[in-house]
């Protein structure tokens, strides 16, 4: 009776370990989430330590200005603000032209630390945005990975995610683009998609709606959300993986998340009108479909099933067919077939340079390069395979929706380079995964080793002794020579021997209750590996982490923490700062007139109207094809063509980016042959073989005619000989082909330190006249000379 008692007492002191155990876990687990995100806002204060505290890039301008104008005026001014400074003259509506989720975000961050009374400026708001929401998508990571592998590939993909470089460089502290809260956003609204997946639960699937009506208010990413989950929606259809839980996770985000999108006025009804969001529409109708189908399998007879099968698949193909009709009509009476510049570039990558130069011209929107990968995602690219494998094993729902993630990112990723931001969370996950099946099974294998090593030892000394007594039973009896003892004692011994005892007996029962058990330990032996090669496997996925951990911080601290408004360089006499975009814009802000107009190419426009706060032409918009192929045009003319085309748009100033003296190699001469490409797009007489010789880009004497005498080269090379004597150019290496020359119709207001920026002003057409009219006076002064020494005195025109 002993015996029950015992067992029934160790019931609860195993259910109260096993407790402990769990309780234990998911406080570790907490505390290691908390260190990831200090980890992850803490490797994105290198541009703050090491520069300053200053909004990066060219696009973050105008977001900081937009905020500045909420925090100013409130949300009902902003969404109505019209904007004079950009655009001129068109200008531009930017409540209706905005995704306002970074904005609104900040903007929230900044009343609430107000209202708690503290006096945070928004500018410092606007820089920290970044790394404090990378903590969030750090978690966010945990708990989709969480939802797929476990709470061990969780841990390990949320720590790859908060220091992946791909996503540091677009969350440092001073990076206040949209996908700094864009990239959380998308990885929350697949973490909720897949736990309503597994739950089945409504209330996840409206929070998954929420979800992601905060990423399409953040970031024009969002199509791709709703491109991803109706594929695979329609895999798990396809594969017979068809549930009410795929119906719950599925159906309410494509109606109320549609409705929702609906209300984001930059989208409106492009929510229901383009073909980025016409998949989800084709799926939506599918899945009803089949949920139809499978709903009258169960209340009618095998034989009534078949007729109403039939009925319901053709009346679902006749509405099918309908549907696509309605979208091809749809589709077809829109010259770019319903999809944007950017979707068709993604679905051909040779669309953009064919037809839309504007969008090729971006250098985020260009191919990565193999180096790219490993620069970005390092370790990780080499990982993402064997986390595929893992995710097959086994095959559910959460993990081939990882699986089909993967898939799609690397895709997009090899288009444009920009989207490797997206590639960096699957990777992340995809990796977590892989090392944290690796550990399992190394960790397993270590302590499968360690426990037959100890157990084979008990049992040779179990069997040393069993086989030592045997010996001294069979000495004995020959020694004292008692053959009739020995006799004796040998009969008991053979029934005893014949007779199975009680102890054999429990043993049999025992092996025929639990030969699972047997199998269980015979399968773990044969999966386990060898000692010496789970500690060496061990060994060197601690040394990849650290690899990876070396060159994230590496990235982070010197690849991508500078601000490309203040550059430096290090050579043998120090470290240089070269601030001259600040120096140019200061310059604007303080000698030029309130309501003067500026002109450049697109790429300075925001930081132009932000800082120097004076109206622009265009800018990092380009809503505007043809305005910005009106500057193209005149940067490419002749100087009194381009006087004429900025004169007409009532231009005083004209900016320049030079990097020839220095070496800043993304200047606008190395620009501008997009500038002519984009110009000759709408403006058939500028044609791009007229500035190449024999297909070449050249500026020194071998240049073309027309190249020397554009209003490009003039006006950033202009005086450049006086520097060297030579004209030498850094940035190209070469002596420049025209070195001597005037301006005629500019003249020069300002250059910078370094020469990196360059300002020119348009000459008044007064004096241009009045240079004509002294030239005419002085011919005819001939002619006149006689009343002149006869004694008249002529009249002052200024009296």
């Amino acid at each position: 009776m002993a015996a029950p008692e015992t067992s029934t007492a160790a019931v609860p002191t195993l259910y109260t370990n096993n407790t402990l155990r769990n309780a234990f876990g998911g406080v570790l687990s907490f505390f290691i989430l908390l260190l990831i995100g200090v980890m992850a806002f803490s490797i994105r204060l290198f541009s703050v330590i090491k520069y300053e505290s200053v909004i990066h890039e060219f696009d973050p301008y105008f977001n900081y200005r937009v905020t500045q104008f909420l925090a100013k005026n409130g949300i009902y001014e902003f969404w109505n603000w019209f904007d004079d400074r950009t655009w001129y003259p068109l200008g531009r509506v930017i409540g209706g032209t905005v995704y306002p989720g970074l904005t609104l975000t900040a903007g929230t961050i900044w009343w609430l630390l107000n209202s708690l009374n503290i006096p945070l400026s928004v500018e410092t708001v606007c820089v920290f945005t970044a790394p404090i929401f990378s903590a969030f998508a750090s978690w966010a990571t945990y708990l989709l990975t969480k939802e797929v592998k476990g709470t061990g590939a969780g841990l390990t993909a949320a720590a790859l995610l908060a220091m992946v470089p791909s996503y540091i460089s677009r969350s440092v502290a001073g990076s206040y683009d949209n996908e700094a809260v864009a990239i959380f956003a998308l990885i929350f609204t697949f973490y909720l998609y897949i736990k309503t997946l597994n739950t089945g639960s409504l209330f996840y699937a409206t929070l998954n709606s929420i979800s992601y009506f905060y990423m399409v208010c953040s970031w024009g990413g969002y199509t791709f959300i709703i491109n991803l989950i109706p594929m695979h929606v329609l895999l798990c259809i396809v594969t017979g993986r068809f549930s009410s839980r795929l119906y719950i996770a599925y159906a309410p985000l494509v109606v109320l998340g549609t409705l929702l999108a609906a209300l984001v006025p930059v989208v409106g009804f492009n929510a229901v009108m383009t073909s980025e969001h016409f998949a989800s529409f084709l799926v939506f109708i599918i899945i009803h479909v089949v949920a139809f189908v499978y709903y009258i399998k169960g209340i009618l007879s095998p034989k009534m099933f078949k007729v109403a099968v039939t009925l319901v698949v053709s009346v679902g193909l006749a509405v099918c067919c309908a549907v696509i009709a309605v979208l091809i009509a749809l589709v077809a009476s829109s010259p770019t077939k319903g999809w944007s510049g950017r979707s068709l570039s993604l679905l051909d990558p040779t669309y953009a340079s064919k037809y839309i130069p504007i969008i090729a011209s971006v250098s985020e929107h260009q191919p990565p390069t193999w180096p790219s990968y490993f620069m970005d995602i390092n370790v990780l690219a080499f990982l993402v395979p064997a986390g595929i494998i893992a995710c097959f094993l086994p095959l559910s729902d959460a993990s081939s929706f990882v699986v089909l993630y993967i898939a799609t990112s690397v895709y997009f990723s090899g288009v444009m380079v920009r989207l490797m931001l997206v590639l960096a969370p699957a990777a992340c996950i995809t990796s977590g995964i892989a090392l944290s099946q690796a550990f399992d099974v190394f960790t397993g294998s270590i302590k499968f080793q360690l426990s037959g090593a100890s157990s084979n030892t008990e049992v040779d000394v179990r069997m040393l002794y069993l086989s030592i007594r045997s010996l001294l039973r069979k000495l004995v009896p020959l020694l004292l020579n008692h053959r009739l003892m020995h006799v004796k004692t040998e009969k008991p011994e053979e029934t005893a021997k014949n007779r199975p005892s009680r102890k054999s007996k429990k043993k049999e029962r025992e092996h025929g209750e639990k030969p699972s058990t047997k199998a269980k330990a015979e399968k773990k032996r044969l999966l386990a590996l060898p000692l010496e090669s789970s500690v060496i496997s061990l060994l060197l996925l601690v040394l990849l982490g650290a690899f990876y951990v070396v060159h994230c911080v590496w990235a982070a601290a010197e690849a991508y923490s500078a601000p490309s408004i203040v550059l430096t360089s290090r050579s043998h006499d120090g470290l240089h700062v070269f601030d001259d975009f600040r120096e140019a814009y200061a310059w604007l802000r303080h000698n030029t007139d309130v309501d003067d107009k500026v002109a450049s190419w697109w790429d300075y426009g925001y930081q132009t109207t932000a800082m120097a706060n004076r109206t622009v032409i265009v800018d990092n918009n380009t809503w505007n094809n043809t305005h910005i192929a009106t500057v193209g045009t005149a940067m490419s003319s002749p100087e009194r063509a381009a006087w004429e085309i900025f004169h007409s748009l009532d231009v005083k100033y004209v900016l320049v980016v030079f990097g020839g003296l220095v070496g800043y190699p993304s200047d606008d001469i190395n620009k501008f042959l997009w500038m002519v490409r984009i110009g000759g797009g709408v403006f058939p007489h500028i044609k791009e073989p007229d500035y190449l010789r024999d297909g070449q880009y050249r500026i020194d004497s071998q240049a073309t005619p027309t190249m020397l005498n554009c209003l490009m080269y003039k006006l950033s090379y202009y005086r450049f000989v006086e520097t060297d004597g030579k004209g030498f150019d850094r940035v190209r290496q070469t002596e420049i082909g025209k070195k001597y020359f005037k301006l005629t119709h500019f003249e020069e207001a300002f250059t910078t330190h370094h020469w990196m920026v360059r300002i020119y002003k348009l000459k008044p057409p007064k004096n241009r006249i009045r240079g004509k009219t002294k030239k005419s006076k002085s011919k005819t002064s001939s002619t006149t000379s006689s009343p002149k020494r006869s004694g008249t005195k002529k009249k002052n025109p200024w009296q």
